[in-house]
């Protein structure tokens, strides 16, 4: 989960202000936790509670009016009673991590059924499903121990994602979207290519699209295979994680199945 929320600061200068370079400065003093952190502090509130997803986003995300909420999410926070609007947009995958992680020493299974009941009250369209199973999948599997290319080949089998290209490959082509069919799997292979957290979260970035939530989706799936650098943590405690979002990351972190 950490790692999607680290993502996501990185990841926000660039969202609108996109580059094709993996050089730039890791934590810039603009960087701000975004939607994507709000939501995945949701989620993880959600499940860690017991708490019904839907009530629980509009709760958050109501705490954080100005999180830079997509057209229709942003609406979707106000209604009364919430329903799913069916989305297939990258929001399904950015706020997922949880689902994973609370989920890790259990079966698949359960880890997938915890996504499907944090999705659907929201992305309830068949592929915004599919772009947040895959994405706790590949971070469930890495818990396993799992090599990359096993990772990107049960991804790829699955979900149908194509995987088969690296990030100098998608970089040139690629252009700023927000669904989850033409974000979750470059963002995965961002991750799986990568030589530690840091690089990870800088492949993403470089790709010059949505760079906050393609960063907030292969920082959790990267935190999983590599770890994340306790400077690099720390930093982000320190400086840009407010703090009722914090206090549920370290609650999340102290539980497990």
């Amino acid at each position: 989960m950490v790692g999607a929320i680290i993502g996501d600061i990185v990841g926000s200068v660039y969202e609108w202000e996109w580059i094709k370079t993996k050089s730039f400065e890791f934590f810039n003093d603009n960087g701000f936790v975004t939607d994507d952190s709000v939501c995945t502090a949701a989620v993880a509130d959600a499940l860690l509670h017991d708490r019904p997803p839907d009530l629980a986003l509009q709760d958050w995300c109501r705490r954080y009016p100005d999180a830079s909420y997509g057209g229709s999410f942003g609406s979707w926070i106000w209604m009364e009673p919430p329903r799913p609007y069916d989305s297939f947009g990258n929001g399904a995958a950015m706020r997922v991590s949880p689902a994973a992680y609370l989920n890790r020493n259990g079966d698949l299974s359960d880890a997938l059924e915890a996504s499907d009941l944090v999705t659907a009250v929201t992305h309830d369209h068949p592929e915004g499903i599919k772009g947040a199973r895959a994405t706790v999948h590949a971070i469930w599997l890495a818990f396993q121990g799992e090599t990359a290319n096993g990772i990107r080949k049960a991804i790829a089998e699955t979900y149908g994602y194509d995987l088969s290209r690296s990030v100098d490959d998608i970089r040139p082509g690629y252009r700023f979207n927000e669904i989850c069919q033409t974000t979750v799997p470059e963002a995965i292979t961002c991750a799986l290519e990568s030589d530690g957290f840091e690089d990870a979260i800088r492949n993403a970035v470089s790709l010059g699209g949505d760079s906050d939530t393609l960063a907030a989706i292969a920082g959790p799936i990267a935190e999983a295979v590599h770890g994340i650098p306790a400077e690099i943590q720390t930093e982000a405690e320190d400086r840009f994680i407010p703090a009722d979002i914090l206090a549920v990351v370290r609650e999340m972190y102290g539980t497990g199945a």
